[in-house]
């Protein structure tokens, strides 16, 4: 409150308004300021403590000052920023995690975006291809192979399950054998007048047992062999010619889609979708003649090593069911030899008595 402001409101000890020296109403006026001040300002600082003690301190709002009492501006420092400092780190590293997850969720999108797309154009191309109105790529020569290599595997199944059954129908015989030669042998010594017919009836029947058991083991072999052969190395062949095949239509559907584009206008979006859908087909096409290749090389190799493999099984095969049936034991035992075939020993298959629970 300036001095002339102090000078026009003289005060007198009985509140009436009178005329005061200039010191008296000055020292007047500087009273009532100090008042008015102490009266505002105490409130205030109640104010302050109490929402304080409410809500607590305001810390963003808190600043420390560098320097003594009544110091300029510049030396107060915002804790705000002493704040934004601490949780810079952590912020930045909750950025980046956000960042790769956000990538994350990109790529699978897509990935989920161009499988299906390629799955519209698979699946259209597949429905022109059965009600007539789509081309296809024919190679006629490699689809007359796979043709006959299917037919081949059907055969060959068929074999194979046949073969299974004589084991089984022939391991039965077996057995029946060797139960038919221990009660002829249990006969011979309880029957003295019947001694001698029960005792060779017995011998034969072992005989004819153990033989039994020799052909068994080839016929094993053999059926091992054309298992192999059947859902191994033919089925190999056959997942390549799968992957050719799904190549294949994947190529056609993109060579449609590409001549589609080319009969229609050349603005530039089309001309910017051309040269996509450009990169696309030659990306197929590279994949469709590389499996293609696999296929024929595949188809070569299992050729040549069904006909080596054959060879040796029904030479196998021929020799052992012959020398059975001849009664030639030495030629079965020696035909087991010349194919390197070991016959397990009688409960070979059985665990042992340790090994039971």
């Amino acid at each position: 409150m300036n001095k002339a402001a102090t000078m026009e409101i003289p005060i007198n000890s009985n509140g009436d308004t009178g005329t005061l020296t200039e010191d008296d109403s000055l020292e007047q006026a500087a009273k009532l300021q100090w008042s008015l001040e102490e009266k505002v300002g105490s409130s205030t600082s109640t104010m302050d403590l109490q929402q304080v003690m409410v809500s607590g301190p305001n810390l963003n709002e808190t600043s420390i000052v560098s320097g003594g009492y009544g110091g300029t501006a510049e030396g107060i420092i915002p804790t705000s920023s002493i704040k934004g400092s601490n949780m810079h780190h952590s912020s930045s590293s909750s950025s980046v995690a956000d960042e790769g997850s956000r990538g994350v969720a990109v790529e699978k999108l897509d990935f989920v975006k161009k499988w299906g797309l390629n799955t519209y154009k698979c699946t259209k191309q597949m429905i022109s291809e059965r009600f007539g109105r789509g081309s296809r790529t024919v190679d006629l020569e490699l689809e007359a192979q796979i043709e006959v290599l299917r037919d081949t595997k059907r055969k060959y199944e068929s074999v194979l399950r046949l073969a299974r059954a004589l084991t089984n129908h022939f391991y039965s015989m077996v057995q029946t054998q060797h139960a038919l030669g221990d009660t002829f042998a249990d006969l011979s010594q309880k029957s003295p007048e019947l001694r001698d017919e029960f005792g060779y009836n017995a011998e034969t029947q072992k005989l004819l047992c153990k033989n039994g058991e020799t052909l068994l083991g080839a016929i094993n072999f053999f059926v091992s062999s054309v298992n192999t052969l059947v859902n191994k190395t033919m089925e190999d062949t056959l997942q390549t010619i799968k992957l050719y095949e799904n190549a294949r239509l994947e190529f056609d559907a993109y060579r449609a889609d590409l001549e589609e584009l080319s009969l229609g206008p050349r603005d530039a979006v089309t001309m910017v979708r051309i040269d996509g859908a450009q990169a696309q087909y030659q990306v197929h096409k590279d994949k469709y003649e590389r499996l293609r290749s696999d296929v024929v090389i595949k188809l070569k190799f299992l050729e040549e090593n069904k006909v080596k493999v054959m060879h040796k099984q029904l030479l196998l095969f021929h020799n052992a069911i012959s020398a059975y049936f001849a009664g030639n034991q030495q030629q079965l035992e020696q035909t087991l030899k010349q194919f390197n075939i070991k016959l397990k020993p009688p409960g070979a298959d059985k665990p042992s008595w340790l090994e039971e629970p």
